[in-house]
């Protein structure tokens, strides 16, 4: 081989090159790289959010604010109806045109039904919520339901197209939460909600514009064929991300159910900065699918996602583990108390990894009725858990919950790999 200066000097320094030279050009990982990145920032801006309400809003305000973002999320998780794994599964094999005119228009009709129906359900099953009595805030409800909608929707658009750098510039957008919680602290929990709502609606117009300018043009119609098409892929994935997603978006209003709204806000603090750690497995496991759609090896790409995962995620466990106390300080003395719950939730992000990588995978093989089975025992366990431990152990129980249910997964996706020939 011929002498080369460079490399005689720093070989490390030229090897670390060309290896990152080499993995910037690799759609795996670019896509997790830029959806990480992305999330990360999304992650800190939650974070700063977070500390700049607890100390500008009562604990009250906070607890009540984080059952109704609960709310929201869970209206927008009825409201997908199976589309967001639709747009990454299709969006590869069909006209883009048909799937991104029909998942935005159909999404954001349900979200509109789905945002009116909770709150009429709400109104009889928590009188306790008084704020539902409150024209404005059922208006403001729904409306930030519909911009929540069209963002998440066009975020999953932006990397089904392998353009995860416009899902990094979403995520940057969304900042303006931040500032304008100050202007608003004359509305309390409302206070809260809105700056929230003007984050989705930033977010909202530019998936809009650049999905019309960069992927193709939106269309005014819903395309019947499509539809019809991937009904039992997106019916199948719609339940199970129903499973998946209601117990995380549930457990708040558990807990102040349970509790109080000061230990309701300690625990969506302590779980929203447990679960950072999940954004590097969540990641990878996105761009799994996103790979194995468009025809990339699966069993290849399952294992690089999987090694990157874990060399990403120890540090960062190990920092919340020991240091955790101090970042909830940060916030205020009085979630420190929650620095237990924190401990189990960022331990628990191990086992969670291998969920994380499972689901992807049995999406590309099309296995979407293991995927429903698995969620359905996630969900009833871990509800069920959490409900008898909360009231026994307080916020801590959650964390026990959490743990127990992701045993049983690891266990379970372990049966299915050494049925399936996978190790």
């Amino acid at each position: 081989m011929a002498w080369n200066p460079v490399m005689s000097l720093n070989p490390l320094r030229y090897l670390s090159c060309r290896t990152i030279a080499g993995m910037a050009r690799d759609s795996l990982y670019r896509t997790s790289f830029f959806m990480a990145f992305s999330n990360i920032i999304s992650a800190a801006c939650g974070f700063l959010f977070w500390i700049i309400a607890a100390r500008l809003y009562t604990v009250q305000e906070v607890g009540l604010a984080t059952a109704l973002i609960s709310s929201l999320a869970l209206v927008v998780l009825f409201a997908a109806l199976g589309f967001d794994s639709s747009v990454i599964r299709f969006l590869p094999l069909e006209d883009k045109g048909k799937v991104i005119s029909t998942s935005l228009i159909v999404t954001a009709g349900a979200s509109i039904l789905v945002g009116g129906i909770y709150i009429l359900l709400a109104r009889v099953l928590t009188p306790a919520m008084t704020l539902w009595q409150e024209p404005g805030y059922s208006l403001a409800f729904i409306l930030i339901a519909l911009l929540n909608s069209i963002a998440v929707m066009g975020g999953y658009v932006f990397v089904a197209d392998r353009k995860a750098d416009l899902f990094l510039l979403q995520s940057l957008i969304q900042a303006i939460r931040i500032p304008v919680l100050f202007p608003l602290t004359l509305l309390g929990t409302l206070g809260i909600f809105a700056a929230i709502g003007l984050g989705y609606l930033a977010a909202a117009i530019l998936c809009l514009a650049k999905i019309h300018m960069a992927i193709s043009p939106i269309r005014r119609r819903v395309d019947g064929e499509f539809i019809r098409s991937s009904f039992r892929f997106s019916s199948l994935n719609y339940l199970s991300s129903l499973l998946y997603a209601a117990p995380t978006l549930i457990m708040p209003i558990l807990v102040l159910s349970l509790l109080d709204e000061a230990e309701a806000a300690k625990y969506y603090i302590a779980f929203a900065l447990g679960t950072l750690v999940l954004i590097i497995p969540s990641s990878f496991g996105t761009s799994l699918f996103v790979e194995g759609s468009h025809g990339s090896g699966l069993r290849r790409s399952a294992l690089r996602a999987g090694g990157a995962s874990l060399m990403i995620m120890l540090p960062a466990v190990l920092v919340l583990f020991f240091f955790g106390d101090f970042l909830l300080g940060l916030l205020k003395g009085e979630y420190i108390e929650a620095f237990g719950l924190l401990r189990i939730i960022a331990l628990s992000s191990f086992p969670v990894a291998c969920y994380s990588l499972f689901i992807p995978i049995q999406n590309v093989r099309m296995r979407v009725e293991s995927i429903l089975k698995l969620n359905a025992v996630r969900c009833f366990l871990l509800l069920g858990l959490s409900y008898a431990l909360v009231s026994r152990f307080g916020i801590l129980g959650a964390g026990y919950a959490w743990m127990a249910t992701y045993l049983v997964i690891v266990l379970w996706v372990g049966r299915v790999a050494l049925r399936e020939r996978w190790l």
